[in-house]
């Protein structure tokens, strides 16, 4: 089921995601974390060797974008924004499947922002006039 009268923002860097539902200038978050972290990358090396590690990064950070990707398909109104790459990663590997065509999805930088402040930047983006 598609819902139309929400729109989402999402917060993200290579690490969590903060998910931003906007519904009637009422905001619910939640959050997805990657599970490609420093401490598993760092065991993947000791254990395997540094083409070990890399192979598992991908298949983590694939894995949490292929999460976000279920998240957005429910939406027709989206902004990524953050202060790293993840956010036009995501945005590019969207942009090459055929499920996210008919969604408004637009990539926004951003540096490291509060929850007030992360909030009031959807709200923003949002009731801004077209």
């Amino acid at each position: 089921m598609i819902t139309t009268a929400k729109k989402l923002g999402i917060w993200m860097d290579h690490s969590s995601a903060i998910i931003m539902e906007l519904t009637n200038d009422t905001i619910v978050e939640r959050r997805i974390v990657s599970e490609c972290t420093f401490q598993e990358k760092e065991n993947s090396l000791i254990e395997r060797g540094e083409k070990h590690m890399h192979i598992k990064e991908q298949h983590l950070q694939s894995s949490y974008y292929k999460k976000l990707s279920e998240i957005i398909l429910k939406y027709h109104d989206v902004i990524l924004f953050g202060p790293t790459e993840a956010k036009d990663e995501l945005f590019n590997l969207l942009k090459t499947k055929h499920f996210f065509k008919n969604i408004k999805i637009e990539v926004k930088h951003s540096d490291k922002m509060t929850e007030n402040q992360s909030q009031a930047f959807v709200k923003e983006y949002f009731n801004k006039p077209e």
